[in-house]
């Protein structure tokens, strides 16, 4: 038996093209939802009059309105569009919470197993399945997301983990803090590429409001933004290179790693992080991603305190 209530928070604008699959794939999940809200973040589409439709059907969908701000904002700005709706609910009503985008088209039993992973493992933080785009030929690709952390258009939530690692961070690379914050504090992240927990992501990850280009750009940005070291970030760029789009899609992600260094951008005022960060990259350099988080969740295991109470900036001076 499955036990827990789960609420879903998802920040949209000029969604209308994909919503509609997204809203009838979770209509259609094994276990519904007990409260969704979706906040619509100044579209200018059809995307306010689909939302009235589907909320005056189904009474667990309530709609959070906010005004043009006249452009997509990726990065701060879904995740303050996210923190609209999340103002509107008592936490405390639910056991899980999840940051879903509208562009999906997820499983039906999608949301029953991620909360099965969540009652299996008491250190279980945060957890989804893993993305895949049609490509032209109409064939399913995966995005090949780490198994590391939850992904970023799909985010669900033990929610006394959420609250103690802070939430989300209002800035690009958000949705990598949260996980090494997990970590840190001895939660576990992870991810899944299992047939029930696959989905369809209707706009590939790194589109950008632009394009390709300008989103590889935006994550090198937000590397350097999270702390992530020069070699690191070189390593990880030389192997996207050779990931479509193959070449410019790893450089594209170094120079903007490189022009934020050069530029001197503000970075995550965080020095316990960034050394608990750059650790756990050289450790993954050395003995491979999968087996450095493995041999890191079985270190951290002594700092996890399941019911403290209290934000991550109060435990931050952790080693």
């Amino acid at each position: 038996m499955i036990s827990g209530k789960y609420v879903l928070i998802s920040p949209c604008r000029d969604e209308a093209e994909y919503m509609c699959r997204t809203l009838d794939s979770v209509i259609a999940q094994s276990i519904k939802p007990v409260l969704w809200i979706i906040v619509d973040d100044g579209s200018t589409d059809q995307t306010p009059e689909i939302l009235d439709k589907y909320a005056n059907k189904h009474s667990f969908i309530k709609i959070v309105r906010r005004e043009n701000r006249g452009h997509r904002s990726v990065g701060p700005g879904v995740i303050e569009a996210f923190y609209a709706g999340y103002d509107n609910i008592d936490i405390d009503d639910y056991e899980y919470i999840c940051k879903l985008d509208l562009d999906l088209d997820l499983p039906p039993l999608y949301f029953e197993i991620l909360m099965s992973r969540f009652q299996e493992n008491p250190r279980l933080g945060t957890c989804s399945g893993k993305p895949y785009f049609l490509n032209k030929k109409g064939k399913l690709i995966s995005e090949k997301c780490g198994d590391e952390n939850s992904v970023g258009m799909t985010k669900m939530f033990r929610r006394n983990c959420f609250d103690q690692i802070g939430g989300f961070v209002r800035q690009v690379m958000w949705d990598a803090i949260d996980g090494h914050r997990c970590r840190m504090l001895g939660w576990i992240a992870s991810s899944w590429d299992e047939l029930d927990l696959r989905f369809i992501h209707l706009r590939p990850m790194g589109s950008s409001q632009n394009n390709m280009k300008t989103g590889r750009i935006r994550h090198g940005f937000g590397q350097y933004f999270m702390g992530t070291s020069f070699i690191y970030m070189s390593v990880s760029a030389l192997y996207r290179m050779s990931r479509p789009p193959i070449f410019y899609g790893g450089l594209s992600m170094w120079w903007g790693y490189v022009k934020s260094m050069l530029t001197r951008v503000e970075r995550l005022n965080d020095l316990a992080f960034r050394k608990f960060l750059r650790s756990y990259q050289w450790s993954c350099i050395i003995f491979g991603k999968n087996k450095a988080t493995a041999r890191l969740n079985e270190q951290r295991a002594q700092y996890w305190s399941p019911l403290e109470a209290g934000p991550y900036s109060i435990r931050s001076e952790i080693q």
